[in-house]
């Protein structure tokens, strides 16, 4: 899946390029470049500018207004409407900073660039082939797994008062 994402949406742009999806994000886009773009490139537009979702909507751009007030509510929501699996494949990875896609590089060639205690403990890496940005699942990849695991329990949620609306 593509998206676009408003300047309000940077840190969820980091989370949706960490599970796979192809995320562009420019701050100095206006809202008629993000409307022009959006449609260009077929990208589904999310924002948290009511003003702008309307005006996408009204010119048959893919929008999505994002409520949510913590980044897992966002993930959520995002999740909800498009679909989406709430885990990390860094297989499936785009790099958070600049969206490309990233590659599985073996630890023996990263032996320059990594610390010492990086490259002792850890051993499988990612490397972005366009910012140079090394990854790996180290000591900050708890707070990760909580953050997605917060969202998948607000999404199964959202589900269920889908369902029980449905129901009644």
């Amino acid at each position: 899946m593509k998206f676009l994402a408003d300047s309000m949406l940077g840190k969820l742009s980091r989370w949706l390029r960490m599970l796979g999806q192809d995320v562009t994000y420019n701050v100095k886009l206006n809202d008629n470049e993000l409307l022009g773009l959006s449609k260009k490139e077929s990208r589904i537009l999310l924002t948290k500018d009511l003003e702008l979702y309307r005006r996408a909507s009204a010119i048959g751009v893919e929008a999505f207004f994002v409520e949510g007030k913590s980044e897992s509510e966002r993930l959520a929501e995002v999740a909800d409407k498009c679909g989406l699996t709430l885990e990390v494949d860094m297989e499936k990875s785009y790099c958070p900073i600049c969206n490309t896609k990233l590659k599985n590089t073996p630890k023996e060639q990263l032996s320059g660039e990594l610390q010492k205690n990086t490259y002792a403990y850890y051993d499988k890496f990612w490397k972005c082939p366009n910012c140079g940005q090394i990854y790996w699942q180290g000591a900050h990849w708890n707070q990760i797994t909580n953050t997605l695991y917060e969202a998948q329990t607000k999404l199964q949620k959202l589900k269920e008062k889908r369902k029980n609306r449905i129901l009644s």
